[in-house]
């Protein structure tokens, strides 16, 4: 390949991968690592998600403070006095990871968000038969909501969901699929799910 081809080449090239770039992916992106959730007990949390969620705990670390700059609030954006106790992460079945987090902060609230306020947020776990889960949590004195709930309608037909709630008040979710969601017929993008493997 002579040099100007293979320079226009390497030109083209570059100019595609900007526009991939700035067509609306972060450059390299693979998929969700994990979600952070901040919690007021770490050991009840841990036992939580260990002992009747089903997670499997990696490791802990921390403290992490900065008692004379402003490390924790250029880094992580919370009151440059914030401590974080410590931080663990929990491997959830197939999915994604749960990092725990245990803070001390001078302007620390308790938020309780509900699914319905800005900012408010559920962890959702796939389960193979939702009914054995909602018997299960029931037996375990996990608070649950309304359900199972089958949704019959609509593009998420197939699905079967159920609300529930850790001890601290974070909103969970189990779901369950079996036999796929309607959507799945006509799209073009499927969701990812845990019990299938990837294409």
């Amino acid at each position: 390949m002579n040099t100007a081809l293979r320079n226009a080449t390497l030109a083209a090239a570059v100019l595609a991968s900007m526009e991939t770039a700035s067509a609306g992916s972060i450059p390299g992106m693979r998929g969700h690592d994990h979600t952070g959730v901040t919690v007021p007990d770490m050991k009840q949390a841990v036992d939580f998600f260990t002992e009747i969620v089903g997670c499997k705990k990696a490791m802990s670390f921390g403290p992490f403070a900065d008692d004379k700059g402003t490390f924790m609030q250029d880094l992580l954006g919370v009151d440059p006095k914030a401590v974080i106790e410590e931080i663990t992460l929990v491997r959830c079945g197939h999915g994604s990871n749960i990092e725990l987090f245990k803070y001390t902060a001078p302007d620390q609230k308790d938020l309780q968000a509900r699914n319905s306020d800005i900012g408010g947020f559920h962890i959702a776990f796939y389960v193979d038969d939702i009914a054995a889960a909602k018997a299960y949590l029931d037996e375990k004195g996990v608070k649950t909501r309304m359900g199972p709930l089958p949704v019959t309608e609509g593009p998420a037909a197939g699905q079967t969901i159920l609300y529930f709630q850790a001890p601290w008040g974070l909103q969970l979710e189990a779901i369950s699929y079996p036999d796929g969601m309607a959507y799945e017929k006509d799209a073009e993008t499927v969701l990812w799910s845990p019990k299938t493997p990837e294409k």
